[in-house]
């Protein structure tokens, strides 16, 4: 394990130094493994284990390139382990929500478009009168990763995303049991929505903290 260490720790200062850049084609195994006085099993080891956080990208017949090392690529491990999350955990993921929504709302206001906000009101135009929990859910989270989107930041994005899974069951067990779900969910999100079209990023982050508070609190207490 520490030859594969030191392996995934050239290769990846080989990238940091510029000389491998994104999307470029790492030289043949043979001279890449001896160049970096490797062996060719360690060198394989550590182009798996590299491939598998998504910096190299392995294409059969073809050879290992370096990925694009865009955010939402490099922070999709993140979200792989996340999901792994215990059940006594989920407030804190909550929490951590609480950190990020509203600043990446506060950003929304100041960046997105009037086209975007458009889409954005779409997106709860299109949740039923009546909807399922499943439908509530999906609306849901289709709303805030729009949002974390129109943040401008694909790292706070990438974040927030990684984040969903964890809550989703949190956020269905609240549909199911808590009165007046759906209604407090409508008025909370044309808040926000209508924070962000008016330009007002104080008043979003806000609506946004209430909301997402909101349903800690409630997961607090179910929990209690």
């Amino acid at each position: 394990m520490a030859v594969t260490d030191a392996a995934i720790d050239k290769i990846k200062q080989m990238i940091l130094s510029g000389e491998l850049a994104p999307g470029s084609r790492l030289p043949k195994e043979a001279d890449l493994a001896d160049r970096l006085g490797l062996s060719r099993n360690s060198l394989r080891e550590a182009v798996r284990a590299l491939a598998l956080i998504n910096v190299l990208d392995v294409r059969q017949g073809d050879g290992t390139y370096v990925t694009s090392l865009e955010p939402r690529l490099l922070l999709d491990a993140m979200s792989f382990v996340v999901d792994f999350h215990q059940d006594d955990t989920v407030l804190q993921f909550f929490q951590v929500r609480r950190i990020l929504e509203p600043a990446a709302t506060a950003m929304a206001a100041m960046c997105m478009s009037d086209s975007e906000v458009t889409e954005l009101r779409k997106i709860l135009d299109e949740l039923p009168p009546d909807p399922s929990v499943e439908q509530l859910v999906a609306n849901d989270l289709e709303f805030h990763q729009r949002i974390a989107a129109g943040s401008g930041n694909a790292v706070l994005c990438s974040l927030i995303e990684s984040l969903s899974g964890p809550t989703t069951r949190a956020r269905i067990w609240r549909g199911l049991t808590q009165e007046n779900a759906l209604e407090k969910t409508r008025e909370q999100h044309t808040a926000i929505c209508d924070a962000i079209a008016s330009h007002q990023p104080e008043v979003a982050r806000a609506w946004a903290t209430v909301h997402i508070a909101g349903v800690e609190e409630w997961l607090r207490s179910a929990l209690a």
